[in-house]
């Protein structure tokens, strides 16, 4: 219920403040739209009375302006209802007049807006002004020809005033349109506002931890509001997965790191015991025993000190900022020079050959130890699981993905190799690929686990491969700045 009124709340502002803006620009539109008609209906008198002022110069010539029988004989030809019209000087003084022959009781008519007008641009008129000497309201339209102002003035009559309004058809119609466009605004908004309350409804199950469905997406309409909720929803449900993926993982490595650890306690466990129940125990049976207590304590140390690098890149993971802030450049050639006489003599046990093409000055911007551990660890994988390989490949080339350039690194091995479906999990923590094998060849089961993550935290990737021919190619990249 609380959705549903704010989803209402919501729409009422939006319709009222789009509508709002909408009806103040419809009421000033049409103001504007009235006054402009007002004033060309007013253009249109001043016009018509011009052209009698410029048609009764023609006629008369401007010398004979000022002669009474010729000025008063035109207007009489010409009348017009209720038609008054005026000749004055530059001075303000009426010179003649249609309606009164007394001219000198008209008074002085330089201040008149018409007449200060026609003085400074030619013409001019005056809206509704009461004429002293009639006490009428005309409409006044004066003329400037050299020495002297014609002036025609009409009553402001009923008729007159309902002619120089503005149509208010236009208003009518704007009425209409107005309300039109409310009528699409308010299902705009109403359909905004249904979709927000979808995507709302979903954010308040996600917080208060109700069950969701996709029930939601099927109302997402299709534009950029619906794929922004899309979006929103996607990356929802990304998170939660990401979220219960990494608690799946937690609990699986809880278990993995439980069943791992048990096996080598229990076998010293048992040896100790028999040692212990057995004082009589001949020499050489208890050295034995005693031998495979430390092989058993030796792998479980191998196995914390595992777990103990994986919890730290971990942490770096979380904190990558903060800790490239303490990565310099790492020669990768001499780290791999290094790891390669490290492990010379189980290679050499094992008869495996190595060998690397790798440019000089390979060098890459991060931690030295990390990147040993990488290819430590991928060496260490070739030694204990590649039974019968005779070879072991180190390749590196320059790529460049997205203008940022990396350097690819392939470690190969010419081993039985792994079949396709255990490829994508090789890098899986305490992952077999059957259940005794890191048992019997004495690994962890973390040390791919180690490399991806090492490798990660440089902002590589990693993928494995069948290496043609048969064996396993570990490929990785290690961005170069």
């Amino acid at each position: 219920m609380a959705t549903i009124l704010r989803s209402k709340s919501f729409q009422r502002n939006l319709l009222l403040s789009i509508g709002g803006v909408f009806l103040l620009f419809a009421v000033c539109f049409s103001f504007y739209q009235y006054q402009r008609e007002k004033e060309y209906k007013i253009d249109i008198l001043h016009s018509r009375l011009q052209m009698y002022n410029y048609e009764m110069v023609q006629t008369l010539g401007e010398d004979s302006l000022t002669n009474s029988q010729l000025f008063r004989d035109y207007v009489a030809r010409h009348p017009m209802e209720g038609l008054r019209v005026s000749v004055i000087d530059l001075k303000g003084r009426v010179v003649l007049d249609s309606y009164d022959t007394n001219v000198d009781s008209l008074g002085n008519h330089l201040q008149r807006a018409e007449i200060q007008q026609a003085l400074r641009v030619g013409n001019g008129y005056d809206i509704k002004r009461m004429s002293q000497s009639t006490h009428e309201t005309y409409f006044y339209s004066a003329t400037r020809f050299g020495n002297v102002i014609i002036r025609a003035a009409v009553p402001y009559s009923a008729e007159l005033t309902r002619s120089l309004q503005a149509d208010n058809t236009y208003i009518y119609f704007a009425g209409v349109l107005t309300l039109l466009l409310g009528i699409v605004l308010y299902y705009i908004t109403h359909r905004i506002s249904r979709h927000i309350g979808y995507l709302r409804e979903f954010a308040v199950k996600a917080e208060e931890g109700e069950e969701l469905d996709h029930e939601l997406e099927r109302h997402l309409p299709h534009d950029e509001l619906g794929d922004i909720s899309h979006t929103i929803i996607m990356l929802y449900w990304k998170l939660r997965h990401s979220e219960e993926d990494k608690l799946r993982i937690k609990r699986q490595l809880t278990q993995n790191a439980a069943h791992e650890l048990k096996t080598p306690s229990a076998s010293i466990l048992w040896y100790l015991e028999s040692i212990l129940d057995n004082p009589d125990m001949p020499e050489d049976k208890k050295k034995h025993f005693l031998e495979r207590c430390y092989a058993q304590s030796e792998r479980m140390s191998k196995l914390l000190l595992d777990m103990s690098a994986l919890t730290k890149l971990d942490e770096l993971d979380d904190h990558k900022a903060m800790a490239r802030q303490t990565f310099h450049q790492v020669d990768v050639l001499q780290v791999i020079q290094n790891v390669l006489d490290d492990t010379s003599p189980q290679l050499k046990e094992r008869g495996i050959t190595p060998s690397f093409q790798v440019p000089r000055h390979v060098e890459v911007v991060g931690d030295q130890s990390m990147i040993y551990s990488i290819f430590r660890n991928l060496v260490d994988n070739v030694i204990a699981y590649a039974t019968g390989a005779s070879r072991l490949e180190i390749r590196c080339c320059e790529v460049e993905t997205e203008g940022r350039h990396f350097y690819e690194f392939t470690v190969s091995d010419d081993g039985p190799g792994v079949e396709e479906q255990h490829l994508e999990h090789l890098f899986e923590r305490f992952y077999r690929i059957d259940k005794g094998r890191s048992r019997k060849l004495g690994g962890t089961g973390l040390g791919l686990a180690i490399v991806k993550n090492a490798v990660a935290a440089h902002d590589g990737s990693t993928t494995a491969l069948t290496t043609p021919g048969g064996g396993l190619t570990i490929k990785f990249t290690l961005s170069r700045f």
